[in-house]
């Protein structure tokens, strides 16, 4: 099921990246850089970690993404972690039950049903202007990939 959320901005730290589907490995290796750069610096992540896409590729075309988590208040990077902020805004949301290699017909799903409400995902371009997957389960508590939980929200005009 499908729903708009209104949000108030969101301060997080990532690691950006660039990546075929081929090659997501190396984005999904990033996940513990990212907590460990917070544990470095005892920073608590305020959310769950996150992908954001900014361009979507797919097994040869490559991805711009950031793997990042969401902080309490705004903080500085280094330069390979960045700090950043979710926009506000009004975001069509959706969750995905299951492992996230079948997340792509969830995003389809949710782009298809925000065009029907008049709400089309905000674009620059090849850019996108915020698609967050919220990674809400932690494979630690709950191995099995086939319960876990994902929130996919894309933010809307």
């Amino acid at each position: 099921m499908s729903e708009f959320e209104q949000r108030s901005e969101q301060p997080y730290v990532s690691i950006p990246a660039r990546a075929t589907l081929r090659e997501w490995g190396t984005v999904n290796a990033l996940v513990p850089e990212v907590y460990g750069w917070l544990a470095a610096r005892n920073l608590a992540p305020a959310g769950p970690l996150f992908y954001r896409h900014r361009v979507i590729g797919g097994m040869d075309e490559p991805f711009e993404v950031e793997v990042g988590v969401p902080v309490a208040a705004p903080v500085e990077g280094d330069g390979r972690v960045l700090p950043g902020a979710k926009p506000a805004g009004r975001y069509a949301v959706r969750l995905h039950r299951g492992h996230p290699d079948g997340i792509a017909e969830t995003h389809r799903a949710l782009l298809a049903w925000a065009e029907e409400q008049g709400s089309p995902a905000a674009r620059d371009g090849a850019a996108w202007a915020g698609i967050y997957e919220s990674y809400l389960t932690n494979p630690e508590d709950e191995p099995d990939p086939a319960k876990w939980e994902t929130e996919v929200a894309y933010l809307v005009r």
